[in-house]
């Protein structure tokens, strides 16, 4: 059967915009002499087919031999990467600055090496500009080797080439830290993935030891370039999450988006890194229940997206659609509004359709588990049981236990709000199974998973009994900060009091947040 999932020029071909697609096609028909070439042939074939299929491909390209196909396939990749490249260079700083790079080699080569400086120093700038750090020390590399191996009378302009040794070696330090300071926030983010939450004192001691290991000495020493702030406020953000310090790693995402206030070229240089700061912000200020605040940057972030969505290439369009509706929905959860989360959803759904080729799997769970909270809370029971087999039934062992974990258990308790019982106790097992084997479970799993237990064995006139001893349980561990983020995903005391009160969580909700 044909799977356009695993063609990679047929992916590339159908992300196209009917622009970029036009652009393609003069630039080929520039670089092209006589005819239509084969691999135009083969644009116009992907282009059209609905799916990809090498028997298609054979049968409507003249003149072509199955042996011949993939020598063909790479060509016209090559061209159309060539093609989107002089689209994309006037939109991004960085391919300009290497095309200016390759020019200077290309007149170095050619023997004009003093020309080859000038237009060096001049992009240098433009590298110190937009903080374009790495780009920055192999320009200066570059000046430095020309200078090494050729009379160019800079030694005749005072303190010229110590400058330039001066500044190499202060950019070899900072380009060294940025690639710490990546390595430590990829790596602390990676520690959180492994190790989950810190529970006891001897995990918080151990996440601090990792950091301090891996964070480079001396950062107080100096002024630090835009890009190893931002590392380094990611870093401090992972870490206090890991502790569940969510005040401390809400200050440090906030610290990584006044980056971008500070110098506002760079959300429009850097959209992804802007847009992924305000998200996290947005997220925390979710967890620690800061509305206000919370409006403040959603505003920032839908105008953001909003104005420069027109600029923003697939990628980034893809990160926009999934930070901004991520956050819309947790705009509804955090005014317990499940109606008006309910009616995001098919706009939702169609907004992220067209990137579901791109989309992880992770992201695109995390957005059932929302639906299908929405829809527990107002009692379409059925509706959230659809969602949560979306994430209960997946075998992909690399996603995150923890949502698999929430899922399960709001399954659960689905199946006991539709009287399921049976069905319930099937599910039970293995789900206790799984989560006695988690190192990383936390008190609110464990607990609501003890009570489902329990209420699969109860009749039905002790229910009411038993929830209300579940209920002061709940109310206790809201006491634990390393509980936030658990009771957040199921709202157990929403859920207790609908039991108690005879009305949906929805209902539950309105009364618990006039308390």
């Amino acid at each position: 059967m044909p799977n356009t999932q695993k063609d990679q020029l047929f992916i590339l071909i159908k992300s196209l915009t009917k622009a970029e697609k036009r652009n393609f096609k003069l630039y080929a028909s520039r670089s092209q002499s006589g005819g239509d070439s084969k691999f135009l042939q083969l644009f116009d074939v992907l282009d059209r087919m609905p799916q990809y299929d090498d028997k298609i491909i054979i049968k409507k390209v003249a003149r072509i031999e199955k042996r011949h196909l993939p020598n063909l396939k790479r060509h016209l990749y090559k061209q159309i990467l060539t093609s989107l490249r002089l689209i994309y260079i006037q939109k991004n700083i960085d391919i300009q600055i290497r095309e200016q790079l390759d020019f200077a080699r290309i007149l170095y080569g050619k023997g004009m090496y003093m020309q080859s400086l000038r237009l060096l120093e001049r992009i240098k700038q433009t590298a110190v500009d937009h903080h374009q750090d790495v780009l920055h020390l192999e320009i200066l590399e570059f000046q430095k080797l020309i200078e090494s191996r050729h009379v160019t009378h800079s030694r005749q302009v005072e303190n010229k080439m110590e400058r330039l040794l001066m500044e190499s070696l202060q950019r070899s330090q900072i380009t060294h830290d940025i690639n710490l300071l990546s390595a430590l926030n990829i790596q602390i983010h990676g520690y959180y993935i492994q190790v989950g939450h810190a529970t006891t004192v001897e995990d918080r001691l151990k996440s601090f030891e990792f950091f301090n290991t891996h964070v480079p000495e001396g950062l107080d020493r100096r002024q630090l370039t835009f890009f190893e702030k931002a590392n380094l406020y990611q870093s401090w953000m992972w870490l206090h999450y890991i502790n569940m310090d969510l005040a401390k790693a809400r200050e440090s995402a906030a610290q990584w988006v006044n980056l971008f206030v500070e110098d506002p070229r760079m959300s429009s240089k850097d959209p992804d890194l802007y847009i992924r700061s305000l998200y996290y912000l947005l997220m925390l200020l979710f967890l620690t229940h800061q509305k206000e605040d919370f409006e403040h940057y959603l505003s920032h972030l839908n105008a953001f997206i909003d104005n420069a969505w027109e600029d923003l290439n697939d990628n980034s369009k893809m990160l926009a659609s999934v930070y901004q509706n991520l956050s819309k929905l947790n705009k509804t959860l955090l005014y317990n509004d499940f109606q008006a989360g309910i009616a995001l959803i098919p706009e939702i759904q169609n907004s992220l359709e067209v990137f579901d080729n791109y989309m992880d799997e992770y992201r695109s769970l995390l957005f059932e588990f929302k639906y299908a909270y929405l829809h527990f809370a107002i009692a379409d029971f059925e509706k959230a049981l659809d969602f949560l087999n979306n994430i209960v039934l997946i075998k992909n062992t690399q996603l995150p236990k923890d949502l698999q974990i929430y899922a399960s258990l709001l399954q659960i308790m689905c199946l006991f709000e539709t009287k399921q019982y049976d069905l319930m106790s099937y599910f039970l097992s293995p789900l206790s199974r799984f989560v006695n084997k988690f190192p990383f479970k936390n008190r609110t799993q464990v607990l609501l998973l003890d009570f489902l237990k329990k209420l699969a064995m109860l009749p039905p006139s002790e229910a009411a009994t038993a929830f209300s001893i579940f209920e002061r349980e709940v109310a206790e561990l809201r006491k634990d900060p390393l509980e936030a983020k658990a009771l957040h995903y199921l709202r157990p005391d929403f859920w207790a009091k609908s039991h108690l009160d005879n009305c949906t969580v929805e209902e539950a909700s309105y009364e618990l947040e006039k308390v």
